[in-house]
């Protein structure tokens, strides 16, 4: 494979060969760079976009610049990704997608915004990453589904939520006495039916910059 993309909740495996032919890993933790690097050919371009951390130590900025001066495309999105894509963007990593954006501009800084918990059997994750929470907000507030000062109250309730317990269906709870019956109601449909899911919608443009530059 000329690919190699470090994958999980953020995007199935199964959908994400449907945008680019690669080889799909588990997510990324300290040493997985340097195996690939290892091998006699090496991958031409490397995706991270999920990683490990807490139980596993996460992948260092130093193995990704290692893969970078060997002259291997590294491009960072969504999740562990965009985290690392801003640390090592000044030597080279390529950052993609809305996320990334958010972290290198300083609309937000910490870890915890794309933290999760999944099942490492199925991939299929037990929490709602803050970011997703996030940028959902900001389109239900655009789309006029309910108002900014809404829209803050959910987004203060998330934050203050361990990671672990982070759903949508946990922050409508939390907040409901303190919105408005319709505009829960609306949240409450928004995030059944229509809420943008940021994470993927950035995997997904990281596999198409890593096809358009295999070409």
């Amino acid at each position: 494979m000329r690919a190699a993309v470090f994958l999980g909740p953020s995007l199935s495996p199964a959908l994400a060969a449907k945008e680019l032919d690669a080889e799909y890993l588990p997510p990324i933790q300290r040493g997985d760079i340097d195996a690939l690097l290892s091998r006699p050919v090496p991958p031409e371009a490397i995706g991270i976009v999920d990683g490990r951390f807490l139980s596993s130590l996460s992948i260092s900025p130093k193995e990704v610049l290692s893969a970078v001066d060997q002259g291997v495309r590294v491009y960072g999105s969504s999740s562990m990704g965009a985290l690392r894509a801003v640390e090592c963007a000044p030597w080279g990593m390529i950052g993609i997608g809305r996320i990334y954006e958010a972290y290198a501009s300083g609309a937000v800084d910490a870890d915890d915004e794309v933290a999760i918990v999944y099942d490492e059997e199925t991939g299929a994750a037990a929490s709602d990453p803050m970011i997703n929470l996030r940028f959902a907000v900001e389109a239900a507030v655009e789309r006029g589904l309910v108002t900014a000062g809404t829209g803050a109250v959910f987004i203060d309730a998330a934050k203050k939520l361990y990671f672990p317990d982070r759903t949508a269906r946990n922050v409508l709870r939390v907040v409901e006495p303190a919105l408005p019956a319709g505009e829960h109601e609306a949240l409450t449909r928004f995030f059944a039916a229509g809420a943008p899911d940021t994470k993927a919608d950035d995997a997904r443009l990281l596999l198409g910059a890593i096809r358009e530059y295999l070409g």
